[in-house]
């Protein structure tokens, strides 16, 4: 954690969602917006059924990547508060994969600020994703859109 109260974490183990974003605003009056994006794992992809992934990453470029992510949100928007939590390992339909939540003064900057971070996590965070279905397992591809949705944010 530093002085603006950002916090990262990459880990196997489930997160509360909850308690995440009650971290990111606790004991700061100056709060008024607090905005999470919450990203699941799905059971469908490219019109297959996916049963389980396993997410892979390189620790502390992974960290590295995400705080470089953080600090430039941060740059942008006055931001009091940010918590960015992925998982790593195998995970299956339903389980949450992401967490991103914003606490600022305003709801616009938080919003925001939220967008921008998972919109750059999605493709600069170096994260590889395998998927096994009923065909056997397969590396899920970069999406275009994710580019595009990157590419908005791009001075």
């Amino acid at each position: 954690m530093n002085e603006f109260g950002l916090y990262i974490s990459v880990q196997e183990a489930p997160f509360d969602a909850a308690a995440e974003e009650e971290a990111v605003r606790a004991g700061n009056p100056k709060v008024g917006a607090v905005v999470t994006f919450l990203g699941l794992m799905r059971d469908l992809n490219e019109g297959d059924r996916v049963e389980a992934m396993t997410l892979e990453h390189y620790p502390g470029m992974t960290e590295k990547a995400l705080s470089a992510i953080v600090d430039e949100a941060c740059s942008r928007w006055q931001i009091e508060g940010v918590r960015v939590v992925h998982r790593v390992g195998e995970l299956r339909p339903e389980e949450p994969i992401v967490l991103v939540t914003v606490a600022s003064r305003h709801r616009g900057e938080a919003f925001r600020a939220c967008e921008f971070i998972i919109d750059w996590l999605k493709t600069r965070a170096p994260f590889w994703k395998k998927e096994r279905t009923e065909q056997g397992e397969r590396w899920v591809e970069a999406r275009q859109s994710d580019s595009e949705a990157e590419a908005r944010w791009i001075r």
